[in-house]
């Protein structure tokens, strides 16, 4: 798994490219709390490249989504597909994340 971050004005998106599994999400987890210890608010999270998810993989979008909640800040989970998203489906998680189709739809949703 590969992670490359961009920002668009002051909304930081981070693209996931790969496979998010036991063996790395947890590396997403580290880079989402380094980025809220230098006071990042608001995040987008693309995951356009990646084609599989396991359960480690939902875990840490959970932990980095609900740790976002509650402190008040702003994610968006943008391109959803495929595999990636029959698990979100089957877990029940649609309505729990923020999701949006595109990175743009995705801004619009964190900037509101």
């Amino acid at each position: 798994m590969e992670l490359k971050i961009r920002k668009n004005g002051d909304v930081y998106i981070i693209d996931v490219n790969g496979e998010m599994d036991l063996y790395n999400s947890y590396k997403l987890k580290e880079l989402v709390m380094k980025m809220l210890e230098k006071n990042v608010k608001n995040f987008v999270i693309n995951l356009e490249q990646v084609d599989y998810i396991d359960s480690s993989g939902i875990g840490a979008l959970i932990y980095i989504c609900s740790t976002i909640k509650k402190m008040n800040l702003k994610l968006a989970i943008s391109n959803v597909h495929g595999s990636v998203k029959k698990v979100i489906e089957l877990t029940k998680l649609m309505g729990y994340f923020p999701i949006a189709n595109s990175v743009e739809e995705a801004l619009l949703i964190v900037k509101e």
